[in-house]
């Protein structure tokens, strides 16, 4: 570290969308007035990284750092800052609570007009970097840019939980798995006894999966084109597989001929809009609702016959499964504490730094849930 508070670290900078990452020394500013500084211990790879790196719609904020589901601890503060300090053990948020706008005071959302999604690479309080290479910007991704040995975070985008919590364990609920739970328990709210289906059994389809599981649902179809996913499926809770390549039939008939006119929930989770449809075709009448979790990777406008909703269905979208990420991520820490919600399953391989290319052609090839990256200590 030199005397003005820049650290050099190394992080996994990308120099052009979907090139592999090349592990640099770069320069890393002192935390802001109301950000901090962080020791990032673990981060994991999520799809939304996946979809980022390979979309070449903003080839102008590059080279940039990615990642943003991570655990670390607090290394230092800046001016204004109370809730943190050295030594905290946190989790990061890539969309944060600022408990002032009008959505955060309302109760109603977790949509927060100060601090939500970042999307052109830079923080949000300045509208520039923190990290940089001999003196040129490197841009961030999601106010985050976990894939880097520290990095800065405004305060309202990093939650303090207890330091008995495993790190590498529990950056999962920093997205992914938050997500899917929340999606089945705050967005859908669903009962006991219900049918559910989910597209899409990734990290978030099965963590909705397993919050309907936990909720009591008599049924939970799971539906993919990955015929591998079917064993892993069951663990979470998943009572019937369905491969829509296995049926001659549109799957959404299938579903609707199995459960008698529909399920009761739809989880789409693939980040397709077409699989939005169907799982609205796959809902019964009269009650049916769609949630959809998914970050479509084209085509965003969403088609479908007015006669659904007209009949009763409902669609709605879920960011962050509806949580509140400040409020409440320390009582999903607390669950997994207690063995009350499932997260070191859904860790199918645990990486070094230097290996995280190894880690997205992982993900590309849908051969992993999640993928932790394990920082140099």
């Amino acid at each position: 570290m030199s005397s003005n508070g820049v650290i050099r670290c190394k992080a996994a900078v990308a120099r052009a969308a979907g090139e592999p990452m090349m592990i640099e020394e770069v320069e890393l500013s002192p935390p802001q007035p109301m950000e901090i500084r962080i020791k990032v211990v673990c981060t994991s790879l999520c799809r939304s990284d996946l979809t980022a790196w390979l979309s070449q719609a903003q080839p102008q904020i590059y080279p940039r750092i990615f990642g943003h589901e991570a655990s670390g601890i607090v290394e230092s503060v800046g001016q204004g800052v109370t809730e943190f300090e050295e030594g905290d053990h946190v989790l990061t948020l890539f969309t944060g609570e600022c408990m002032k706008c009008r959505q955060c005071a309302s109760g109603k959302s977790n949509i927060c007009l100060v601090l939500g999604l970042e999307r052109q690479g830079v923080m949000h309080s300045d509208k520039q970097t923190r990290f940089s290479i001999k003196g040129k910007p490197v841009y961030h991704y999601c106010a985050v840019s976990s894939f880097s040995e520290y990095t800065v975070v405004h305060s309202g985008c990093a939650v303090k939980i207890t330091s008995s919590a495993p790190l590498e364990k529990i950056c999962l609920l920093s997205c992914g798995v938050a997500a899917g739970l929340g999606a089945a328990w705050r967005v859908a709210n669903i009962s006991e006894g219900s049918t559910v289906v989910v597209f899409g059994l990734g990290t978030v389809g099965l963590s909705v999966a397993q919050g309907a599981r936990l909720r009591g649902a008599s049924r939970i179809i799971g539906v993919d084109t990955n015929p591998e996913k079917s064993e892993r499926a069951k663990a979470f809770g998943v009572t019937d597989f369905l491969n829509p390549n296995d049926h001659d039939q549109p799957i959404q008939q299938v579903i609707n001929r199995i459960t008698d006119g529909g399920a009761d929930y739809a989880f789409e989770c693939v980040g397709d809009t077409g699989t939005i449809t169907t799982a609205l075709q796959s809902c019964c009448a009269g009650w049916g609702l769609t949630v959809t979790l998914g970050v479509p990777k084209e085509k965003p406008e969403i088609t479908a016959h007015y006669g659904l909703f007209l009949s009763g269905r409902t669609l709605t979208g879920s960011l962050f499964g509806g949580w509140k990420p400040k409020s409440d991520l320390p009582s999903l820490v607390d669950m997994y504490l207690k063995k009350e919600i499932e997260i070191d399953d859904y860790i199918t391989h645990n990486l070094k730094f230097e290996d995280i290319n190894n880690a997205f052609e992982l993900m590309r090839q849908g051969k992993c849930l999640r993928c932790v990256i394990h920082m140099p200590k």
